[in-house]
């Protein structure tokens, strides 16, 4: 694709320096373009997930320009919610929108690149499409009607019919769209695309490998090294119905004493969440903020497993960024989660992990028990998770599908 170098505009409100969630892999694909010569520009927000906050030093600005590693990036405000209604949803998207129409001002790209969520990024693809006459594409992390469907999120079912008729609006007119997950085809054609343009894309492990013994971790986080340590890495939102996980360990205090619970992030339910661990005075879990690159595979490495716990509603409309992370990680996955969902569906093909019910802390903590005493369960969990996260879930995978992506739809 060298010799044919291509101006290239994304829009999409997460981005570098944020390293969890969808920003890293926003990122991956300006630089993937970036490295084979095209001219790639980036209209996002500025960095405030998952701690739905701005970050300094970018708070009180309303715009800055930057160029990292090839890209030029144009963050513009959006308003950010600390607490997450469809009202404050809807200011959160429609402020992105307004600030991203900028991005309307530069030279002609010959090629527009939507990233939904958020829902604007979609909307802004499908206007620059329409003023520079040139074709537009989207790349789905998300589905933002069923997201606002089966989120649980205050006001979500009330605007998810309109959500959904946006995204329809948006879809119907993209020339090809990517999905990072099998599930959200029949929805994508549903709203009007041919099966035929729409592509399976992955999502690839971004987190280093550990530079710390177990051990050390474990005497940094103040864990005795007996313990059999759980640990959830994260976002704190309302889709991970996080109070599970709580009254899981509730229950081990007197159950299972040996098990400790290490809540490691952030997002908009983690102060709920602190103060529902006060209420019952738990001793066995603590809170840790967001880690720095260097320091979170280590803690992931000093698990003995790691949680994944997802509301009983939540389907085929999303895929959590972390189970990348988690997989490669070589630790045993216990995921709460939907039967029928895409994350159950992602960590059974990839062996690397077991299900248990949603909304239900006594199966879950029934499970945790049961593998911390069957180590050699344990080991071949941790295996096969790494082995699918190093041959499935590399970025050279990833990079690859991407451009078979790119490729044929600029054949088109």
């Amino acid at each position: 694709m060298k010799d044919n170098t291509l101006q290239v505009q994304i829009f999409g409100i997460n981005y570098f320096p944020e390293v969890t969630g969808i920003g890293p892999y926003t990122t991956g694909l300006a630089e993937f373009l970036a490295d084979e010569g095209h001219c790639v520009s980036v209209v996002t927000g500025f960095p405030s997930y998952p701690q739905w906050r701005i970050r300094p030093p970018y708070r009180r600005l309303l715009w800055r320009n930057e160029t990292r590693n090839g890209v030029n990036l144009r963050r513009r405000w959006n308003y950010v919610p600390t607490s997450q209604t469809a009202v404050r949803r809807a200011l959160y998207e429609l402020t992105f929108l307004l600030s991203g129409l900028t991005g309307l001002k530069g030279g002609r790209p010959d090629l527009i690149i939507g990233v939904i969520p958020s829902m604007s990024g979609g909307v802004l693809a499908r206007l620059g499409s329409h003023w520079f006459k040139v074709p537009y594409c989207l790349v789905f992390q998300d589905l933002m009607g069923l997201a606002a469907l089966q989120s649980g999120m205050e006001g979500g079912v009330a605007v998810s019919r309109w959500v959904a008729r946006i995204e329809q609006w948006v879809i119907r007119r993209a020339s090809s769209a990517g999905v990072i997950a099998e599930g959200f085809k029949p929805y994508v054609a549903a709203s009007g695309m041919a099966e035929t343009k729409i592509y399976r894309l992955r999502n690839w492990t971004v987190t280093k490998e550990p530079t710390e013994e177990r051990l050390v971790t474990r005497k940094w986080l103040g864990i005795d090294p007996q313990d059999f340590v759980c640990v959830h890495a994260g976002n704190m939102g309302l889709k991970q119905e996080l109070n599970n996980v709580i009254e899981c360990a509730r229950l081990a205090e007197a159950a299972a004493p040996g098990l400790r619970f290490l809540m490691v992030g952030d997002g908009s339910q983690r102060a709920l969440l602190e103060d529902l661990t006060e209420s019952y005075g738990l001793k066995n879990l603590t809170f840790v903020p967001v880690l720095p690159d260097d320091d979170f595979p280590n803690v992931l490495a000093a698990a003995d497993v790691l949680l994944l716990n997802q509301s009983a509603a939540i389907a085929d409309m999303a895929l959590p960024s972390k189970l990348t992370a988690y997989l490669a990680s070589g630790r045993a996955v216990v995921a709460a989660v939907a039967p029928d969902s895409e994350t159950a569906r992602e960590i059974l093909a990839s062996g690397g992990g077991e299900l248990v019910p949603p909304a239900s802390p006594e199966a879950l903590l029934a499970k945790i028990t049961e593998l911390a005493s069957d180590p050699d369960r344990l080991a071949d969990l941790g295996r096969r998770g790494k082995d699918y996260a190093q041959t499935r879930l590399s970025v050279a995978e990833a990079r690859r599908l991407f451009f078979l992506f790119l490729e044929d739809l600029l054949k088109a």
